[in-house]
């Protein structure tokens, strides 16, 4: 089982590039805890280095569709930008949703091509009025109908028909692989701030817990009784 998820940083400004790059770190540290595989299938590379304004990545494994929805929807990165120590901005916006990528293509085959003889009427003389000359073609996995009564003779008109309905099916799977890219491109201006699925936020590096561990140590400290020896030595002085 495999879904392809897109991750994009709309027009957002530069911070969403670099903010995208960090989550999908962390998406892919999280699909390896929990045995998934991925693959950047495509990226779009950001303005300052390791940055991305979109990356299309491939997770596979059991549990990939349940993993993907976890990610799905906006995302935001909260940290302090790392260009503009002015801003006070500290929230800032990817969306990730999965999209189809590989559009299947039909395999066109003769077997697969029901034929039927038809009469048809119009100009031509008594042969095309009375004979079954025309072709009534249905190409069964895709329902796809032709019908051809230009020739006189079933032979050419089932010719014809065959090459029809090879074009037609074509021209589907064209279609449907322009409207599967049109979707994706799409995903990029559905990118709404604010009101996230899900938050990140950087991991907490030692220099920030240190403090925290002196000041806990202090406050222990401080909290300690004083010995006994110290009291007396305190009531000593007080009744002089």
């Amino acid at each position: 089982m495999s879904v392809h998820l897109l991750l994009s940083a709309g027009r957002g400004p530069q911070e969403c590039a670099w903010a995208l790059a960090q989550l999908l770190h962390r998406l892919e540290a999280d699909a390896t805890r929990q045995n998934l595989e991925t693959h950047r299938a495509q990226t779009v590379p950001g303005d300052r280095a390791r940055t991305y304004r979109s990356v299309l990545i491939r997770i596979a494994g059991d549990g990939a569709e349940a993993f993907a929805a976890s990610w799905t929807g906006t995302l935001c990165w909260q940290a302090p930008s790392p260009y503009r120590a002015d801003t006070g901005r500290k929230n800032w916006y990817v969306i990730a949703q999965p999209c189809q990528v590989d559009t299947p293509s039909t395999t066109f085959a003769e077997a697969d091509v029901d034929v039927v003889a038809c009469r048809t009427g119009g100009p031509g003389g008594q042969h095309r009025n009375k004979a079954s000359t025309a072709v009534r073609a249905t190409h069964r996995p895709t329902g796809t109908v032709v019908v051809v009564d230009t020739e006189r003779q079933f032979s050419l008109n089932r010719r014809i028909a065959m090459r029809l309905l090879r074009q037609a099916i074509q021209h589907g799977d064209e279609a449907a692989e322009r409207a599967a890219s049109s979707a994706r491109w799409r995903i990029h201006d559905d990118l709404v701030r604010g009101n996230p699925t899900r938050i990140e936020r950087p991991e907490p590096s030692k220099q920030d817990l240190a403090p925290q561990k002196r000041t806990r140590r202090r406050q222990r400290q401080s909290t300690r009784p004083r010995p006994p020896r110290e009291e007396s030595l305190i009531r000593q002085h007080e009744d002089r």
